[in-house]
């Protein structure tokens, strides 16, 4: 059993390689260069967080003690995580340094320098390297926009692509454009990574962002987006769909179609249609895709919110005693068990929480129960949790009156997530707030009743991460890229789409996890367990 020093040190640099690369440890397959007890506990939490440990060509290798770099490249590993800190001593001035800062390359493979020490909230790389190294992880990306380049489906279409600005989006837009569509990008303010946003004006691709605005100029700046007049609008959120019908329904009409990416913005639409308002155009449900909400919602929200939290916890100002400085121990309360609070739990628990889970389906608590979580009403999670992450994408999940009955000092965030998912509004207008750290303000109230709220409430995986690991926003922007091509293919009578709110065809979607199967071979490749 590794000892709970040797777990912190797993969790900690664990964390570290998420965020030096930006990558998924869930499915893939690895190998620990080590036999003590840090090792043992590298694979326990690997294993907790769904990678499989196999005996060779491991996608990662860890090594946790003094490694040589021949046994290292015995591994057969494609990235090495030096997470002990001599491996890199001992070959840095033989590497070279790969796209992303951070990471170098030496004989064919990269290693990653992951130690302990390193900070929990170094600033991120350069946002050219962080294109570049995205680019090269999303290979269906890549194969669905070069199949859209080599039948001409997309030359001189005009596609909009409102989503959140990090570097997964901008190797999209760019592979659109390679594809010969003209495209031009949207994005909040609160989701906007400026220097990636700057690195696509400098490639030529018009955006329409500006991260230190307001919500006035993101509306402004939405409706400008819209003016460019786009044949087909992809979209997160339903914001700039929903911005269309109601303020540009000329422009809305004359589109192809548009595509859906969440789980929020598909229930606006479907409760847009609930009340008669005709979408006016096609518009899939990319959410919807076994490839996406398996998957994005799960594996991929699951890890960059958890770990992202993480580390805003363990930087946290020293001066607030309340908040912990770390999820290990930690009672975490999970609102919500669809998908996104699936994963958030998952990896809360292989971080060393205690997770409790509240859903107001019988049926998701029924699933909490058998998955190993404790479960309960919202309002007695709530009242025990030292951490609370809310995961349904519903307004007002967590109320002013729920903030009240937290245990006093309590972190609360959001995965996913919609505005004033946790009411902050009102909560600025009851209690009296301070800075926290990073991303972190305290509220207290009269009585002298303490809440952090993380980012203002909105998603931390934006606010305080990078966003969703590569590999699985590379299935959601495979789906993206098959919508596209399903709108693309519907201009002619035979072939018209109706308007509404329409599924990814089944057809596509498989096509999707065939091409992930083989493009990736861990997927594949059982290996030795």
């Amino acid at each position: 059993m590794p000892s709970p020093a040797d777990l912190h040190f797993a969790r900690t640099t664990l964390r570290r390689f998420a965020r030096a690369t930006n990558l998924l440890l869930t499915g893939r397959s690895y190998t620990v260069l080590g036999d003590d007890g840090r090792a043992d506990a590298v694979r326990r939490v690997l294993n907790a967080c769904g990678a499989r440990e196999t005996a060779s060509r491991a996608d990662y290798a860890f090594a946790t003690s003094a490694t040589a770099w021949p046994d290292a490249i015995a591994s057969g590993a494609r990235l090495v995580a030096d997470l002990d800190g001599r491996l890199t001593a001992g070959v840095a001035s033989r590497a070279r340094l790969a796209a992303r800062d951070g990471i170098l390359e030496l004989d064919g493979v990269g290693l990653v320098p992951a130690t302990e020490n390193l900070p929990a909230r170094a600033p991120l790389p350069a946002a050219a390297g962080r294109i570049t190294w995205a680019g090269e992880h999303m290979p269906l990306a890549a194969f669905f926009s070069s199949a859209l380049r080599d039948d001409g489906t997309a030359i001189g279409r005009l596609i909009a692509v409102s989503m959140v600005l990090e570097p997964k989006t901008a190797v999209l837009a760019l592979a659109l454009r390679d594809a010969g569509a003209d495209v031009a990008v949207f994005s909040h303010r609160y989701e906007t990574d400026a220097e990636v946003a700057a690195e696509l004006r400098e490639r030529g691709v018009p955006v329409f962002a500006d991260a230190s605005g307001d919500a006035e100029r993101d509306h402004e700046l939405a409706l400008r987006l819209l003016d460019t007049r786009p044949n087909l609008l992809l979209d997160d959120g339903a914001h700039v769909i929903e911005l269309a019908l109601d303020e540009r329904p000329e422009i809305a009409s004359a589109m192809l179609g548009a595509a859906e990416e969440t789980t929020s913005g598909v229930r606006a639409l479907r409760r847009r249609a609930r009340r008669g308002t005709d979408l006016g155009m096609p518009v899939v449900a990319v959410n919807d895709a076994v490839t996406k909400t398996r998957f994005d919602n799960r594996y991929g929200t699951g890890q960059s919110c958890v770990f992202a939290l993480a580390d805003l916890l363990e930087g946290a100002s020293t001066s607030t005693s309340t908040v912990p400085d770390s999820l290990e121990n930690t009672t975490v309360g999970v609102l919500g068990f669809g998908p996104v609070g699936q994963g958030v739990a998952q990896f809360a628990r292989a971080l060393g929480a205690h997770v409790l889970v509240a859903d107001i389906d019988p049926r998701a608590t029924l699933d909490a129960r058998f998955a190993g979580y404790g479960t309960g009403t919202p309002e007695a999670v709530v009242a025990e949790a030292g951490v609370i992450i809310s995961a349904t994408g519903v307004v007002s999940t967590i109320t002013l009156e729920l903030l009240r009955r937290a245990k006093h000092g309590a972190v609360v965030a959001v995965a996913g997530g919609v505005d004033q998912e946790i009411e902050v509004d009102r909560l600025r207008a009851a209690a009296r707030v301070e800075p926290a750290g990073d991303a972190l303000e305290t509220f207290s109230f009269a009585d002298g009743h303490t809440v952090t709220i993380v980012a203002g409430g909105a998603c931390v995986n934006i606010s305080a991460g990078e966003g969703n690991p590569i590999e699985i926003m590379d299935l959601s922007f495979a789906a993206q890229l098959q919508a596209v091509r399903t709108l693309l293919n519907a201009t002619t009578p035979a072939t018209a789409l109706p308007a509404g709110l329409l599924p990814l065809p089944e057809d596509a979607d498989r096509e999707i996890a065939r091409r992930a199967l083989g493009a990736r071979p861990d997927f594949s490749r059982g290996g030795a367990v």
